[in-house]
Order: structure tokens, then C-alpha cells, then sequence
């Protein structure tokens, strides 16, 4: 007998209410549902990119978890949580081995089995106020992506609901309250759903030939939130200048984590291709750039210490003429640590040191190695990271002559202020400069997903800019542009109007957010006291 199965064969220790005469669903059924839901939620991610099965997923983990306890509310929510990150994860393993990959995923289940957990809590209120499922759906999610966008280490956000909706109505939703606006609109849905799949199952039950009538209400109410999403309104361009961009997608020679080993020949491989796009211009076969972007790690050499690497970036922008926003490694300011940053080069006159972006959210155990005696009896992997990346203190906002750019480097646009300090800061240009090299093109599709919902977000022209892919200009409505091809060398360029206003989701910032965690932990306290009210209810 598992763990699951014993703790369902004790009596309830909370005296049902008159509205909650039901029990939970059979195990055998809600054990398969908690890792269906697992699987819709993973599908709905690129790169598969099936959003509707986001709000498909979060309904069969709500229904599972429903009246269960709390420990068989948690085993279920670990279940989808095992389901979704595992696969959805899985680029994290391709070069360094499954223990890494193992131990994210199952810390990223863990926050799904707090869910799990709350949301089996919360059963007294929905059995109270049947109608009160979809939003206390909502609210939970939102909560549960709260802290886990913020532990352990600074959180891990990969994975929420809102980067799966990079092709939905319901993106809209972020020019009005950002990704957890976007995460309560689907988790609402799921809500909506298991609310209609209740009322028909109820009517069906009690003999009542109207059934479907009993479910189309809160059906109805998810087609409304859907068609709200549309109305919306978001910036189809910007009401700004207009200015000419260049993303310089370089490639490496390998994949892989020898990416290191290879770094003159990925700085050459930028130089070159940026040489070749200034004859294009030359011969008028191109609009000559204002700005070129190259990715993060086109330079692995610092070029402020070492004259040939510095003086290949300076042969590329004096051929293009134009500044380079340059993605390198930069050594110091102490011993064995390095930062990794974007700093402007300007054509004959090398590096602006006051235009420079260094990493503000350096990714724990991948760039610096908290605890690390104690990680490494983990795993000794974690010594390929030699030198610790130290954090940058200020947001990367970049001025580039015709533009102000907002620049964030790699999983940082995962991270909501992050970004958004980029625009109060007056970016009017995003920037996302990463290197894929050792991961997949199913992870660059995630990353470009969050790229299209900041764009959005902010109301701002947008662009990726990947040594290997996938790269692309992403307009303010989310629309994808130019996009690259992965693991190739490419070079595309695009006019972009910009913008220096703000969308209602930039002046709340993170407000939002907290509402709706807020009321998410109001709802925990209140099922808490119905629970102690039934407990001591009369028998």
C-alpha cells in the first residue's frame, strides 16, 4: 500500500458541511489525472506550443487534489509537478550529466506539491462557494509562481503559466498586470473548466436531463475571459523614431560545454560576419545599422585586457560603422571572479566603460556556486564552474546614441523586475542577449516565448539576440519577426520604431502581483478558520 492509498483510508478529520457530501476522486483516477495534467501542461510550452492545454492542465490537478488531505494533495501535485518539469527541463542535462537535471526538477515538482497541498486546503471554500473555484484557482497559482520565481538562490522561474501563452489572447493580459496577470487569467480558466466538468457531472447524477446547461454557464464565462483578452489593447509599434538593428547571430563551432574552449573562433565568427554585413551596406545591398547586437559569450576574451581580442571588436564596428552592443566576460573585480556584461564599442573609439550592462541575477550552480563544499559532495560538476560571476548593482539600461536600450542577459528576462527596471530606467529598445550553445532549440523557443510576453508587458519593440538561436525582433504586440534558425550563422536586420511610454503593467509593477498572492494567503486563513468551524461543529 503506498503512501497515497494509506492516507486515504483515514476518516476525515473535518466534519463535512452540508455543501461537501461528496468524497475526492478515486486514487486510481487521481493519480493518472495529477500526471496528465503533468503532460497538458508541458505540451502547452514551446516547443510544442498547444496553449489552450495550459488551463486543460491546471483543471485535472484541481480536480484531483479536491477534499483529499493534505498529504495526498501534495503526493498529487508533486505527481504534475515530476510530469511537467522533467521534460520540460530536460535541455539542463544534455551536457552535464542527470544529476543536475534531476535535483532542478524535482525541487521545481516541490513547489507544485505545495500547491497541490493548498489547493486540497482550500476544499472547504469551494465546496462552500462552488463558484469560487476559478479564482481561488487563480490566486493559488499566482502564489505558488511568487515564491518559487524567488527561492531558494533567487527563485527559478522557468516554467510559468504565462510563458506558455506566448500565442494566446490571453498574453494581452500582460500590458495590464504582467506575467502573474497572465498566470490568474489561466489558472482562472482551468478554474472555469473543472467548475463546468462539477455542474454537469452534478446535474448528470441527479437524474436532470439538462446537464449541459448546468455546465455552460461557467463555460461561457470562459469563452468571455478569452474574448476580454482580445480587447485588450496593445501597441502594434512604437510612436517613436525609427532606427535600423542588426542581430548578429554568429555561431560556434561545436555545441556543448567546450563553448570555452572555443571562444577565439566564436569571437571571430561575430567579427567576421558582422565584416561581411559591412560590405553588403557597402555595396547597397543593405540599409547600414544604427545599432548591432551581438549575443552573450561573443566575447569569452576580455577585450578590456587583451589588445587582439579587443582589437578584432574594433575592426567590426569601424567596417560597420555603427556601435556594437558586445556580449562578453569581462575578469575581476576580485580575484577569480569574473562578470558577465554587455558593453557598448563605438566605431573608432572602442569600449564606452559608461555603457556597460554587467548581470544582475547570475544563475546559481550554473555561473557561481553557492554553498560550494557542500555542492560539490553532490556533485563534482559543480567544479566546472571555476570562477564565481559577480552580480552587477545597477539595471541595464544602455545608451546607444539613436536608442536607449534595456538590456537583460539571458535567463534574466525570466525575472519581472529585472526587466521592468530596464524601462522606468527609459529603455525604449529590449534587448535579451543570450548564448544557447549548451543547451537546445526547445529551450531558445522557451526563452523567446518570455520575449514575446515582455514586449507586451512594457509595450516595447523587442529582439533576442543568440550566439547559435534563436534569435528575432519581437514587436510590442508579440509578433515574431526574422527569427533564426538554430545552430546556424545568420545575420538580420530590421527597422524598429520605438517607444518611450508606458503600459499600465510598467507603472503598477509588481502590485499586481502582490494582490493576488495576498489574497491567495487571505484564502488559506479562511479555509482555515471554516476548518476549525467544522471541526467543533455539533455532531
Amino acid at each position: 500500500m503506498t503512501t497515497l492509498d494509506r492516507d486515504e483510508t483515514h476518516a476525515p478529520t473535518v466534519a463535512p458541511s452540508p455543501a461537501a457530501t461528496g468524497r475526492p476522486l478515486p486514487l486510481r483516477v487521481a493519480a493518472p489525472m495529477a500526471v496528465a495534467a503533468g503532460l497538458a501542461l508541458l505540451v502547452a510550452f514551446p516547443p510544442y506550443g498547444v496553449w489552450p492545454l495550459a488551463p486543460v492542465g491546471v483543471a485535472l490537478l484541481a480536480a484531483a487534489v479536491h477534499r483529499r488531505r493534505l498529504r495526498a494533495g501534495a503526493g498529487l501535485g508533486f505527481l504534475t509537478g515530476v510530469a511537467l518539469f522533467a521534460p520540460l527541463l530536460a535541455w539542463t542535462n544534455l551536457h552535464t550529466g542527470y544529476l543536475p537535471w534531476v535535483l532542478l526538477s524535482l525541487l521545481q515538482a516541490g513547489y507544485l506539491a505545495l500547491l497541490g497541498m493548498a489547493t486540497a486546503w482550500v476544499s472547504p471554500l469551494v465546496d462552500r462557494t462552488r463558484w469560487a473555484w476559478p479564482a481561488l484557482t487563480g490566486l493559488l497559482w499566482v502564489g505558488q509562481e511568487a515564491l518559487r520565481d524567488r527561492t531558494p538562490f533567487g527563485g527559478f522561474p522557468w516554467g510559468r503559466l504565462a510563458f506558455s501563452q506566448d500565442s494566446s489572447p490571453l498574453l494581452r493580459f500582460a500590458a495590464l498586470g504582467g506575467a502573474p496577470l497572465v498566470t490568474f487569467a489561466v489558472a482562472l480558466l482551468g478554474g472555469l473548466l473543472v467548475t463546468a466538468a462539477w455542474r454537469g457531472t452534478a446535474a448528470r447524477r441527479d437524474a436532470r436531463h439538462e446537464w449541459w446547461l448546468a455546465a455552460a454557464a461557467p463555460a461561457a464565462v470562459a469563452v468571455a475571459v478569452g474574448a476580454v483578452g482580445l480587447l485588450v489593447p496593445v501597441a502594434a509599434a512604437g510612436s517613436g523614431d525609427t532606427v535600423t538593428v542588426a542581430i548578429v547571430q554568429g555561431n560556434v563551432p561545436r555545441l556543448g560545454l567546450d563553448f570555452n574552449a572555443q571562444r577565439q573562433a566564436v569571437l571571430n565568427n561575430h567579427v567576421d560576419a558582422t565584416i561581411e554585413l559591412a560590405a553588403r551596406v557597402t555595396a547597397g545591398q543593405q540599409r547600414r545599422p544604427d545599432l548591432v547586437v551581438w549575443p552573450e559569450n561573443s566575447s569569452d576574451i576580455d577585450p578590456l585586457r587583451n589588445p587582439t581580442a579587443g582589437a578584432r571588436i574594433s575592426q567590426a564596428a569601424d567596417a560597420i560603422a555603427a556601435p556594437i552592443l558586445v556580449g562578453a566576460v569581462l575578469q575581476g573585480p576580485g580575484a577569480g571572479e569574473v562578470r558577465n556584461v554587455g558593453i557598448l564599442w563605438r566605431p573608432g573609439a572602442g569600449p564606452d566603460l559608461d555603457q556597460l550592462y554587467a548581470k544582475r541575477h547570475p544563475v546559481p550552480f550554473a555561473e557561481y556556486v553557492p554553498l560550494r563544499d557542500v555542492a560539490r559532495m553532490v556533485s563534482d560538476k559543480v567544479d566546472l564552474v571555476r570562477s564565481d560571476f559577480v552580480a552587477g548593482s545597477t539595471p541595464g539600461v544602455v545608451r546607444a546614441g539613436p536608442t536607449v536600450l534595456g538590456d537583460v542577459i539571458c535567463f534574466e528576462v525570466a525575472y519581472d523586475g529585472v526587466v521592468r527596471d530596464t524601462v522606468t530606467g527609459g529603455a525604449q529598445l529590449l534587448v535579451v542577449q543570450t548564448n544557447n550553445a549548451t543547451f537546445d532549440v526547445a529551450e531558445a523557443r522557451q526563452q523567446l516565448a518570455m520575449v514575446r510576453l515582455r514586449a507586451v508587458e512594457h509595450g516595447r519593440p523587442a529582439l533576442m539576440a543568440s550566439t547559435v538561436g534563436v534569435s528575432g525582433f519581437v514587436a510590442p504586440d508579440g509578433r515574431v519577426s526574422d527569427a533564426t534558425g538554430f545552430n546556424t550563422r545568420e545575420v538580420v536586420v530590421r527597422q524598429l520604431r520605438l517607444d518611450s511610454g508606458r503600459t499600465l503593467a510598467t507603472r503598477l509593477g509588481w502590485w499586481p502581483e502582490v494582490a493576488l498572492a495576498g489574497l491567495a494567503a487571505a484564502a488559506l486563513v479562511g479555509a482555515a478558520v471554516l476548518r476549525r468551524r467544522q471541526r467543533i461543529m455539533p455532531g
